[in-house]
Parts: structure tokens; C-alpha cells; sequence
């Protein structure tokens, strides 16, 4: 049924197809076309304009028209068949998407197995989902839901060398450089992200550095946005590569 209502529009002739505006749409409801970003189903936008932001272009704007009324029940179905499929799974796209766009579930890591001539096993992936980057990772992802969240700062994926059997297992993750990126949109998404997944828990991981500090006050600022607690660690990893004392906020576990 149509109402008027606020809604996107898209300005074909301004979108340069760079996909920023995907993961900022967290109903899922725009996917790059044709290598042009779209409103796939008027009923998966909700119209309040979360996506506006990321636009470099400024290809995007509200408008009120016409148009099916918000459904958040098609909402929910659209992002489960996401995870199953990756957004926008169709012949006519596929080839002009991201593969990051795709959200994706593993059932199970990749197993253990001998490296080809060196007699060494390799070490197995703890990772158990796809995108793994802040800006990337929708708040309604499956994965989070109910899950014990990773924090981690980019350089510790290199610095730390036991980050899949002893972090990374078992626990969805998101990753970011909080020097680098925007601070801000951090802090939005992972409100959205306390709102919606009922975290069971959050451990953050920074490097010792100066620049890395500031992950941890990002995820207090969003739970306390959110108006809700989660059990929260904080684990610093020296440039050397080992654990530091761990230290604990809001709860002990």
C-alpha cells in the first residue's frame, strides 16, 4: 500500500557507483546496480537519511512522495536472505558489487592442514564471518546478534600472532584504525550496533600506542548512547606482539 511518505532518491547522473552509502543503509535497502547505487524495494527504506553522509557525490537526498509503507518485517527477511545469498544477488549485478558488501556467514573455519612440503600444519582461521570492517558491517548482521563482539584495532591483526586461537575464536569481530577513520561515524555505528545485537559482550583490543587509545573510549561513548551496558575488556598488545595487562571496564567477567 502506498502513503506519502519521506523516502531516497538517488541521482543516477551524480552516483559514481563507489558503494559508500551500502553499509550506511542498515536495512540493507540500497545495493550498487549497474554500477549505480539503488533503492532495491521502496518498503526497505525507512527515508530517515543515514545513508545522506556518505554520499561524496551528494547523489542522494529525501524526498516526499508516494511510496510503499516501510515495512520492517520485509526488513528482517531482506537481511536474513542477505547473509544467505550477499546483498544484491542477482545475475545482472554481481560482477559490478564489492565483494565486501557481501555479508556471509561461515559455518565452520577452514580446518587444519600440512603446508605442501614443509611438513607444518597451518594454522587454523578463527574468523566465522564477512565484512569484518566497521564501516562494512551492517548493526542488524546476524552474526551479532547475541554475540560476544571484537574490537580490534588494525595493527593488531599484524603485530599479534595468536589472534585467531585466542581472540579471535568464537567471537564475531569488527575492525577499524581509530586514527585514520572517522571517529564519529565509529561512534554512530556502533550505537546502532549496542541498540539492536543484545551483545553479550564487547573486548576491545588497541595496540600500546598513543593513536589506538581512543577505540575504547569510542565503544564506551556508543554504549552509553545507546543507554546500555555490556560487559567490556580492554586488551593492549605491545609492538613486540604480546599481551599486556589486561584491563577491565563496566564488569568483570
Amino acid at each position: 500500500m502506498k502513503t506519502m511518505r519521506k523516502i531516497i532518491e538517488i541521482d543516477e547522473e551524480l552516483c559514481d557507483g563507489c558503494g559508500q552509502c551500502v553499509p550506511a543503509c542498515a536495512e540493507g535497502a540500497i545495493q550498487i546496480i549497474d554500477g549505480k547505487a539503488r533503492v532495491v524495494s521502496e518498503n526497505l527504506c525507512d527515508g530517515l537519511g543515514a545513508c545522506l553522509g556518505e554520499c561524496p557525490t551528494g547523489a542522494l537526498k529525501i524526498v516526499e512522495r508516494q511510496a510503499e509503507e516501510f515495512d520492517e518485517q520485509a526488513v528482517e527477511k531482506h537481511l536474513e536472505n542477505m547473509e544467505q545469498t550477499g546483498p544484491g544477488h542477482t545475475e545482472e549485478n554481481t560482477a559490478c558489487r564489492c565483494p565486501s558488501e557481501q555479508v556471509t556467514t561461515f559455518i565452520t573455519p577452514a580446518k587444519k592442514s600440512s603446508s605442501s612440503g614443509a611438513g607444518r600444519e597451518t594454522a587454523r582461521s578463527g574468523l566465522s564471518h564477512w565484512p569484518v570492517q566497521i564501516r562494512l558491517v551492517p548493526p542488524k548482521a546476524g552474526f551479532l546478534k547475541g554475540a560476544d563482539l571484537l574490537v580490534l584495532a588494525d595493527c593488531v591483526a599484524v603485530a599479534y600472532p595468536d589472534l585467531h586461537s585466542q581472540l579471535l575464536e568464537g567471537r564475531a569481530v569488527m575492525m577499524g584504525c581509530p586514527k585514520f577513520d572517522d571517529i564519529d561515524a565509529y561512534v554512530e555505528k556502533f550505537t546502532e550496533v549496542f541498540k539492536q545485537a543484545g551483545l553479550k559482550s564487547v573486548t576491545t583490543v588497541v595496540m600500546e600506542v598513543p593513536c589506538c587509545s581512543g577505540m575504547p573510549t569510542i565503544v564506551e561513548k556508543a554504549m552509553q548512547a545507546a543507554g546500555t551496558q555490556v560487559p567490556h575488556r580492554q586488551i593492549v598488545i605491545s609492538a613486540k606482539g604480546e599481551i599486556l595487562e589486561p584491563k577491565l571496564s563496566v564488569s568483570d567477567f
